[in-house]
């Protein structure tokens, strides 16, 4: 690699049992260490007995399972190797910032060591592909229709942008099928067809536009955040009439205020049935 080095630089990903970089554990942890004295990068790259459960959304995209871990060593029997292979390298990986750097910080505190970053340099490679392939309704316009946005932000112009880049999406896309990132394909899904954009264009799992409560694996509207993420929304909300009343009083949206009174009512419905 080209990169002019001052000091070693570790490529590294972090697998975990969820999202939560406080309450999640790493299951996974890989690192590629380049250093400015040797050509041949370094390589380390192990799995780990979380301790807790592996949630089911988890696994969905990494594919690790409890029996894959159940005999590994805990995160406490090999923070030293890892500690040291990192050394006073800089970091860099794929949302690193916001996930891996963080989480990997929390499992080091856990067992009394610190992860100082104040002295580290470090490098999001998703930043780097956010901000040069910008994502906005200029960029769009200019990829699909290659034009340039004139009265940015005025409302209508921006109304009759969007419906140029969308006229060039049904045309770009038309019959080319869309496979995600754990190769499961949908069939032609940008098409004249009202029904089948919507379900391509929406997260069905998220009940509301804030994510507050989602539907689970098993098909359960759970809580996404909280005291009980991950808990079933109606059972909480129809026993717990305290935390019931205080979202009602908070500051959520009229739309998660709705879910609330439903999903204790169906709730509460379904017990009288």
């Amino acid at each position: 690699m080209n990169l002019q080095l001052d000091r070693e630089l570790c490529f590294f990903d972090i697998e975990a049992t969820g999202l939560n970089v406080v309450r999640d554990r790493i299951i996974q942890i890989a690192i590629i260490k380049y250093s400015p004295k040797t050509a041949a990068p370094q390589e380390l790259s192990m799995l780990i007995n979380p301790g807790i459960p592996i949630s089911e959304e988890a696994m969905q995209v990494h594919g690790i399972t409890p029996k894959d871990v159940a005999n590994k060593p805990v995160f406490a029997q090999v923070a030293d190797k890892i500690y040291d292979f990192i050394g006073n390298a800089d970091l860099a990986g794929y949302n690193s910032n916001r996930f891996d750097i963080p989480l990997l910080m929390e499992e080091f505190a856990r067992v009394g060591k610190e992860f100082d970053i104040s002295k580290r340099r470090s490098i999001d490679v998703q930043r780097i592909f956010y901000k040069m392939e910008p994502r906005n309704l200029k960029a769009a316009l200019r990829f699909y229709c290659n034009q340039e946005l004139a009265d940015a932000h005025d409302a209508l112009a921006d109304v009759r942008a969007t419906i140029d880049v969308f006229k060039g999406q049904l045309e770009k896309y038309r019959g080319q099928d869309y496979v995600d990132d754990d190769g499961n394909v949908t069939a032609a899904p940008i098409r004249d067809n009202v029904q089948v954009l919507h379900e391509f264009t929406n997260d069905n799992r998220f009940l509301d536009a804030t994510q507050k409560f989602k539907v689970d694996h098993n098909g359960e509207v759970v809580f996404n955040f909280g005291k009980y993420v991950g808990k079933p929304a109606g059972k909480v909300l129809f026993e717990d009439k305290p935390y019931y009343n205080w979202m009602l009083n908070k500051e959520f949206t009229s739309q998660v205020k709705q879910l609330v009174k439903q999903l204790a009512k169906d709730y509460e419905k379904n017990l009288k049935a």
